[in-house]
Parts: C-alpha cells; sequence; structure tokens
C-alpha cells in the first residue's frame, strides 16, 4: 500500500465522522463483541473503505466502530485481516497505517491465543510482554517510507512497558488474574503440531496465534505505543489429549467476553 492510497483510505473514513479517534483497538477472533460497546458509533463496513481488504473469517464482523468509548474516542476494528486469508503484510496493516494518517498514538492489539504455558487455564487473559515472528515475512520488507517511520525501527519494547503496567493496575482493580508472557506468531491455517508446540516452549513461547505480529510491528514503525492481550482459547496441540477447532475459540470468547471487555475499558479509560 503507498502513501497516496492510505491518505485516500484516511480522507474517506475523517469525511464519515465528527471526531478524530485518539485510540487505536484491533480485535481478534470472537472479541469484537466489545465494538457494540461504543458510543455515538459511526459503523464503516471494511468493504467501502478505499483499498481496504474484506474480512473473511468467521466470528470477525468486518467493519470499523468509530466513536466513545470510556471517555476516549477510538476507532475500534471489528475483525481484522491474517496472512493465512491469502493478504499480502502490506494489507493485513493497512489499517494500521490508517490509524497513523489519523494521528493515532496508542494501539490496544487483541487475540485469540493457544496456550503453551502448561500454568495457563483456558478462558485466562494473558498480556503480551513481547513476541516472536515466526511468520516468515515482515510488513517493512520492500522500500521503506521515511514518512511512515526509520528504516530499521528498534523492536525493544514493542509492547509499551507504561502501557503495561496499566493494564496490570487494572486487572489489580477488578480482580482478574493476568498472565503475562511471550506471544508466538505463526502463519497459519492449520493449527500448530505437538511437536511444533513443543519447539515454540522451548523457544519460550507461552502463546501462539496467527495475527498480531504484523500489526505490532508496523505499530512500532509508525511510533505508536502498544497493548497487547491474548485471550487464550484453548491449549495448544499436544498438551491436552485432544483435537482443536475453531468452533472452541469462538464459545470460549463468548464466555469470557465480560472480563475481556471489563479490562480493555478499564485499561482505555486509564490511558
Amino acid at each position: 500500500m503507498n502513501f497516496d492510497q492510505i491518505q485516500e483510505a484516511k480522507n474517506f473514513i475523517e469525511d464519515k465522522i465528527e471526531k478524530t479517534p485518539e485510540a487505536g483497538l484491533i480485535l481478534g477472533s470472537g472479541l469484537g463483541s466489545l465494538a457494540e460497546e461504543v458510543d455515538n458509533v459511526e459503523y464503516i463496513p471494511y468493504k467501502d473503505i478505499p483499498h481496504f481488504p474484506e474480512s473473511t473469517v468467521k466470528g470477525h464482523k468486518g467493519r470499523l466502530a468509530i466513536g466513545t468509548l470510556e471517555g476516549k474516542q477510538v476507532m475500534a476494528m471489528q475483525g481484522r485481516f491474517h496472512y493465512y486469508e491469502g493478504y499480502s503484510m502490506k494489507e493485513v496493516t493497512l489499517p494500521v497505517r490508517v490509524m497513523q494518517a489519523l494521528g493515532i498514538d496508542k494501539v490496544i492489539v487483541t487475540n485469540a491465543a493457544g496456550g503453551i504455558d502448561k500454568n495457563f487455564s483456558v478462558g485466562g487473559l494473558m498480556l503480551i510482554q513481547d513476541h516472536i515472528n515466526f511468520f516468515g515475512d515482515n510488513p517493512l520488507i520492500g522500500k521503506n517510507e521515511d514518512r511512515f517511520g526509520t528504516r530499521f525501527p528498534d523492536m525493544t519494547y514493542a509492547y509499551n512497558p507504561e502501557l503495561r503496567e496499566v493494564a496490570k493496575k487494572a486487572a489489580d482493580q477488578l480482580s482478574i488474574n493476568l498472565y503475562e508472557g511471550v506471544y508466538m506468531g505463526v502463519p497459519g491455517p492449520s493449527y500448530e503440531t505437538p511437536a511444533e508446540i513443543n519447539m515454540a516452549r522451548t523457544l519460550g513461547a507461552s502463546s501462539v496465534g496467527m495475527s498480531t505480529i504484523p500489526e505490532v510491528i508496523v505499530a512500532n514503525h509508525a511510533g505508536m505505543k502498544v497493548l497487547g492481550i491474548s485471550c487464550i482459547t484453548n491449549m495448544a496441540a499436544g498438551i491436552l489429549d485432544k483435537r482443536l477447532t475453531h468452533e472452541e475459540v469462538q464459545e470460549v470468547t463468548t464466555r469470557v467476553k465480560e472480563e475481556f471487555q471489563q479490562l480493555v475499558k478499564t485499561t482505555l479509560k486509564q490511558m
């Protein structure tokens, strides 16, 4: 996606809204219901926005929800784009570039993930401390656009330490047991094998999923502060003697959505 295309998408969105959003929310599989909490909301289907891909995954509504949440102007993505859908890394991360063009400087990224740490339990929430990019690709490959960010962005604090502290305090206030760990991103769409999960654990991963990392890389390139939260929707392959299904992912996110929404809203309010 080039600079002009991103500006075109940004201008289209600006024409539809009255107030400019200050924070971005990227809502993962089964977690999009938080967008229903946005007040004075303007819904914009992805298919209407110039150059936007369309979300094809069950549990992703495929629209922006722009309005007020906990006193903050937000742009919430009700569903995201995935590498496994056949989109390029540039297409997957286009919404983050549009957020950057709108002046958004903070983003909360959420996902449904498989638990690798055996101390985790299904339905728990994990604060992402760091990540391991196992996609075999990077959204910054290619000619660098200096108007977006530097050629070689630092990823030491990819998940902003100050925002992580805000989230931990919010979890304490709400009496939510918030895990912390390292998220590994893989291309999918097949779930990992038990051997791959053993490898991931050896490498230091606490959870695994098929999203998030491309958006986080681009958000850091753009100078945004990022907070990442995973919903542990299943234990990863080989930990329990059972097969994995997307239906289980959706069932668990539905079950824990109240706790998830309270954590995100309380964190957002205090950001």
